[in-house]
Parts: C-alpha cells; structure tokens; sequence
C-alpha cells in the first residue's frame, strides 16, 4: 500500500533511509540528502527534491550514480543478484526473457558502450521494451561522453520518479 505524503513527512530519518534508499540504484546518499528537506508539500515536490539532488552532484558524483546501475540484461541479471527493483524493471521490459540473439545483441553493445563512456547504458525499463533498448544503445553509442551522461541522469531521473510512485502518492 502506498505511503500518503503525510505519512512520508512522519517518517523517522531511519525509515526514510530505508524506504526511499534504492529510488535512486544503491544510492542511499540521495534518500539520506533529500530527507533533510521534509516536509513535502507533495508528491510532486518529493520527486523534484531527488532530481535536484541529481542535478546538483558534480561530473564525478554523477558518473558514481551512473556506475551503481547494473547491465541490462547483464551477469547480475543472469545471476539473481539484481535489486527487487531493478528485477522488476527489467522484466517489465521483457530483458529476462531474450532470446539468446538478443542476448547477444545486448551484451556486445553493452560492451562498447561500457568501454567508450565508462560506465552502464541506462535507460527507464519500464518506459521501454527489447527492441526500443536495443535500438537505443546502438543510437546512443554515436553520442559524447558529454550528451551520454547527461541523457544517462535524465534517465536516472525517470527511474526515480517511478519507483517513488510505488511507494506513495498525495
């Protein structure tokens, strides 16, 4: 069931952590941060006060945020080692389900793009399917380093705001 914003704002500086510790991929700095700027007014206003935070890191703290998500589709995926919420994104998308073709495709394009920009490609799952992701990486490998951290955190952003919908609402 999910939390009310009033419910939200009575959490504990503990439960907050917990709660709201994987909205942004293992970056429980970003719950730890955001919930010193309780109360929210909303919904609306939680989710802004993640993607401030994201846009007030520096390059490198945004890169660290960019290297915590795993490969889609990847070793951790093959594995089970991924966050509940990342099993359920990938799955939305249909990555746990590939053929191995796909599986192929992803893995040598994951690949590049991991060894040109040094770090994971991210895209919102949930937004997205196997051919639209594949298309993306491929589409996106033509990027600066510049564009793809930029378009990575945006992505990051979108990530956020849906795991913050399952876990309340105004």
């Amino acid at each position: 069931m999910a939390l009310t914003i009033s419910a939200v704002n009575a959490l504990d500086d503990k439960q907050f952590e917990s709660i709201f510790g994987n909205v942004i991929e293992l970056c429980i700095d970003a719950a730890v941060q955001v919930r010193k700027k309780k109360p929210f007014k909303s919904l609306v206003a939680l989710c802004e006060a993640f993607s401030q935070y994201l846009d007030g890191l520096s390059e490198a703290e945004k890169l660290v945020v960019l290297r915590l998500h795993p490969d889609l589709a990847g070793r951790l995926s093959s594995q089970g080692e991924l966050t509940r919420e990342s099993t359920a994104e990938q799955m939305s998308a249909g990555l746990l389900d590939l053929t191995n073709g796909q599986k192929t495709i992803i893995n040598t394009n994951n690949e590049a793009y991991k060894t040109k920009f040094g770090f994971p490609f991210i895209i919102c799952a949930r937004e997205n399917k196997v051919q639209s992701i594949i298309e993306g990486l491929q589409r996106r490998y033509n990027n600066t380093r510049e564009q793809e951290i930029s378009i990575g955190i945006n992505e990051v952003k979108k990530i956020c705001k849906l795991r913050i919908l399952d876990i309340a609402r105004d």
